[in-house]
């Protein structure tokens, strides 16, 4: 996979470590519900695939929360409303709406 090929997939899925509040584990299963449906291709699977979909998803999310919890920095939290409002203007700035 091309490393332009990887950027793009992945953003739409947001950093969510070393934040004030923390990450909660509905933004965990959000942005691993985001990752499987890029990785299968499937917004909504069919019914043969939903188990599978729907366990990866659980799979992932876990993984992901043992990542957050594991993950160590001396660097401040950042503030979640700064960062929201910077990406308001970036998007501002790029798409100017």
């Amino acid at each position: 996979m091309k490393a332009s090929g990887a950027i793009a997939m992945c953003r739409s899925i947001k950093p969510l470590f070393n934040f004030d509040p923390p990450v909660t584990d509905d933004e965990l299963r959000a942005a691993s519900l985001q990752f499987v449906r890029k990785i299968s291709g499937f917004t909504k699977p069919s019914k043969s695939n939903e188990a599978a979909f729907q366990n990866a998803v659980e799979e992932i999310a876990g993984v992901a929360a043992r990542l957050m919890q594991s993950l160590e920095t001396t660097a401040a939290p950042k503030n979640r409303e700064e960062e929201a409002a910077k990406a308001r203007a970036r998007a501002q700035q790029r798409y100017g709406t």
